[in-house]
């Protein structure tokens, strides 16, 4: 995955993107993202390996198995 070297998290606290429900670590994760080079690359990777938990590519849990019912 050489996106990651260009993500806007890279240097951030891994804590904030698996956050256990906390709303204001995924509003905070939610803001990193949006403005990433790669967020689309991650989105993509997360939909892939099917991952469960944290905020990856801008999308929360949820948000990624509501995108997963759909394309199904």
């Amino acid at each position: 995955r050489p996106w990651v070297a260009l993500a806007a998290c890279r240097d951030s606290d891994p804590e904030l993107f698996f956050s256990d429900g906390d709303a204001r670590g995924t509003a905070v994760a939610l803001r990193i993202c949006a403005g990433c080079p790669v967020n689309e690359d991650c989105l993509e990777w997360a939909l892939l390996a099917r991952a469960a938990f944290g905020v990856w590519g801008g999308t929360t849990e949820q948000d990624r198995r509501r995108l997963l019912r759909r394309s199904a």
